[in-house]
């Protein structure tokens, strides 16, 4: 197979990078020649090193997945967490010119690659609700616009690491008599192995606890959201927050409630039904409600359809 008839897709991440290998041909959009996959590909979170080096990786796995010379591909489409601007685009764009990954490279943010798997007209508002949280979209007239995105700092609403963060200060707000009782405070000493409500601090300051690892906390606020008052309002908080930032991008971009596609991606807001039906509901209620709701568990998909419709000319 010559290399003129091969597309690159990747989806990099916080926690990990996704390389797609297929052929150019639109009619062939569906046949997967190989996978392949590595660490983290966000360029801000990791290191542009870093993701440089796992993009190159999950790329070499898909090659090797299928069972082909590794080589420059026609066209490839990097949709990186952390890569939203201008500058972080033309830097890792440059380095895979300089790698001779693709004759053609396109480099966007990650909720861009949501979108373009959801809609093949690629108009409608991307949701991604993981670690950390961002909405996107684009309306029939190409207008683009994005809400959120800051980071877990001063960001990052209704994100695995805003819930996590929101439930850990429910359990010692509750440990100090400031708040009230909860069972998250035993739930996050169980988890954490804190024999006394002191030991959460150790544990949530200890070097190995990283944004991802307490990010993955979330997970305990879900679990005693059915039965735990403050739990379940940080849920439902989160839900409004998410609800937030498509509502404000909808009317941005002048879409009217129920008439634009709304993609969801991410692990939290795919794996945790209440938060999507609560985010869902706020819409509903704001006059906000989408026509129609797409759940993408595979962006790369997005990132694939992109390469293949970028043109020749097309350098970004």
């Amino acid at each position: 197979m010559a290399a003129e008839d091969l597309v690159i897709g990747v989806d990099g991440g916080g926690t990990k990078t996704v390389a797609w290998l297929a052929r150019l041909e639109e009619k062939a959009s569906e046949e997967i020649l190989g996978r392949g996959q590595a660490g983290p590909g966000n360029p801000r979170a990791a290191g542009f090193e870093v993701a440089q080096a796992n993009i190159e990786a999950a790329i070499a796995a898909a090659f090797a997945d299928a069972k082909l010379p590794a080589r420059t591909a026609a066209a490839a489409c990097f949709g990186l967490a952390g890569a939203g601007r201008a500058a972080e685009q033309g830097r890792i764009a440059d380095w895979a010119k300089s790698r001779r990954i693709a004759e053609r490279v396109t480099v966007t943010g990650d909720a861009e690659l949501v979108l373009a798997a959801a809609s093949p007209e690629n108009v409608g508002i991307a949701l991604i609700c993981g670690t950390g949280s961002l909405a996107w979209g684009r309306n029939a007239a190409g207008a683009v616009a994005r809400c959120g995105g800051w980071g877990y700092l001063v960001g990052d609403e209704g994100s695995a690491y805003a819930i996590a963060r929101a439930g850990l200060q429910a359990a010692v707000r509750a440990a100090d008599g400031r708040g009230e009782a909860t069972r998250l405070l035993e739930a996050f000493q169980n988890e954490l192995g804190a024999r006394r409500p002191e030991q959460l601090i150790d544990a949530v300051y200890a070097p190995e606890m990283t944004r991802e690892r307490l990010a993955a906390l979330a997970m305990i606020v879900f679990a005693e959201a059915g039965d735990d008052p403050l739990a379940k309002a940080i849920v439902t908080t989160a839900a409004e927050e998410l609800a937030t930032l498509v509502r404000v991008l909808s009317h941005r971009l002048r879409m009217d409630a129920g008439s634009y596609r709304l993609a969801l991606s991410g692990s939290v807001i795919l794996q945790q039904a209440l938060l999507r039906e609560r985010m869902l509901a706020s819409l509903t209620q704001e006059m906000a409600a989408p026509g129609n709701v797409v759940c993408v568990s595979e962006p790369v998909r997005g990132a694939l359809a992109l390469a293949r419709t970028a043109s020749p000319e097309s350098k970004s």
